[in-house]
C-alpha cells in the first residue's frame, strides 16, 4: 500500500472515530470546511492550492499531504506546485523547509504512481 493509500485509510477511519463523538457544532465545523473548497468563484484548484500553502504556513502534516493529494487530483502541475510553494516558503520562511522536502518527495511519489 502507497503512502497515499495508508494516508487516506487512516484519515477516513479517524474522521469516522470524530464524526461518533461530535456535537452539532463540531460537525457543522467540518461540513464548513468542506463547503470552503467546493467550487465558487475561485476554482477548486486554486482552493486546493491555496490549502496547500496555508497548511505549509501552519506546518500541518496531515493537512499538507491532505491538499497535495487534492492538488494532484484537481490537475495542479508541477510548475504550478512549485509557485504555490515558493509562495508557502516567502511567507513563511525558511522554516517551512522541511515541509517543502516532503511535499516534493510525496509528488514525485504521486508521479510515479500515475498509469
Amino acid at each position: 500500500m502507497s503512502r497515499i493509500e495508508e494516508f487516506k485509510k487512516e484519515r477516513e477511519r479517524l474522521h469516522k472515530k470524530v464524526m461518533e463523538l461530535a456535537s452539532k457544532n463540531m460537525k457543522a465545523f467540518h461540513h464548513l470546511d468542506w463547503q470552503t473548497y467546493e467550487e465558487g468563484v475561485l476554482p477548486v484548484k486554486t482552493k486546493q492550492m491555496m490549502g496547500l500553502v496555508a497548511s505549509l504556513v501552519l506546518r500541518c502534516d496531515d493537512c499538507i499531504t491532505y491538499h497535495l493529494i487534492r492538488c494532484k487530483e484537481e490537475g495542479v502541475n508541477s510548475k504550478e506546485l512549485e509557485e504555490a510553494l515558493m509562495v508557502a516558503l516567502m511567507v513563511g520562511g525558511s522554516i517551512v523547509i522541511p515541509h517543502l522536502r516532503r511535499v516534493v518527495d510525496l509528488w514525485y511519489e504521486m508521479k510515479e504512481e500515475q498509469p
